[in-house]
């Protein structure tokens, strides 16, 4: 079976503090751009590859009850350490699944709940 996941897209009502907010918890830049006239601030992976992005689109609303993505990490407690301060807060703190790593859920500037992952 192919990769299952191809893209995915985070609402948000203010479109900079969003991407500064993603930014700064991952330690890394997301790129801006525009594509089909809606504003993305990109995920891209260590070779450069796009996929996934913070939008702001009318039709996309922030929210909390929807579908909850996980992004990885290599160092939970260094992104965990830096979520507060760039305006978000944590929903679920650092919990064990055992074999599979660890998880915790964050909120972001926006109200999106994201859940981040690491093994």
């Amino acid at each position: 079976m192919a990769d299952i996941v191809s893209w995915f897209e985070i609402p948000a009502s203010d479109f900079d503090r969003a991407v500064d907010f993603y930014s700064t918890i991952l330690g890394q830049e997301l790129p801006k751009g525009e594509f089909m006239g809606t504003p993305h601030g990109f995920f891209t992976n260590s070779d450069g590859s796009r996929f996934g992005a913070v939008i702001k689109h009318p039709t996309a609303v922030p929210g909390n009850t929807g579908t909850l993505i996980y992004l990885h990490t290599k160092n939970l407690e260094q992104v965990l350490e830096r979520v507060e301060s760039a305006g978000g807060s944590i929903d679920t703190p650092k919990t064990s699944l055992g074999e599979m790593g660890w998880i915790a859920v964050l909120i972001d500037t926006e109200g999106n709940r994201v859940a981040l992952h690491t093994e």
